[in-house]
């Protein structure tokens, strides 16, 4: 099937079927490359491929946010052999919270709450999905909580830079011809 200039929803709607596509295996290929990086702590990393996620919820909308993070993380832990492992329950819980957060406070914040806003609110919710898996199915100790603070510096810093990188990447793309004509989600 072949898309004509004629019809410019069909056009749009494959332009953003093309580019979620792109943008989830660009996130796979971030997590996974990431992973082959020493981590700064056990169950830390920088967060990289957070970076293509808020890009698709600026772009596309709270969906394609979705799209793009339960892929990375299912794809991604295919890849790297460690689907339904701990390590994958841990981004699971991470990249579900912190995805739930994001697009809450994209929706909530409008034009208000800025990429770097919404990437801290997000790196915050995904140390504290991680930690609370980590509590209940590896450490049932209340002792894990107090390593807590620390992730949580972490994550803001690096929510920070991630929410930095993306805005410039939003900046990048809305220059592009193919991403001119959208509207902010």
């Amino acid at each position: 099937m072949t898309s004509s200039a004629v019809d410019p929803i069909a056009l749009a709607a494959a332009r953003r079927r093309v580019f979620l596509a792109l943008f989830a295996a660009l996130a796979v290929a971030v997590h996974t490359l990431e992973a082959l990086l020493p981590a700064p702590a056990p169950w830390f990393r920088l967060g990289f491929a957070n970076i293509l996620t808020l890009s698709a919820l600026f772009l596309y909308g709270s969906s394609a946010a979705w799209s793009v993070t339960l892929a990375r993380i299912g794809l991604g832990s295919l890849l790297l052999g460690s689907l339904f492992s701990p390590g994958f329950f841990l981004s699971l819980g991470g990249g579900t919270l912190a995805t739930a957060l994001m697009t809450a406070a994209h929706r909530l914040g409008g034009r208000a709450i800025g990429p770097v806003g919404v990437s801290v609110v997000g790196a915050v919710g995904h140390a504290s999905g991680q930690m609370l898996i980590a509590w209940l199915l590896l450490v049932r100790h209340d002792g894990i909580w107090r390593i807590f603070p620390f992730f949580l510096l972490a994550s803001l810093l690096t929510g920070i830079a991630n929410g930095l990188v993306a805005d410039r990447v939003l900046v990048l793309l809305r220059r592009q011809p193919a991403f001119a004509e959208m509207e902010e989600s």
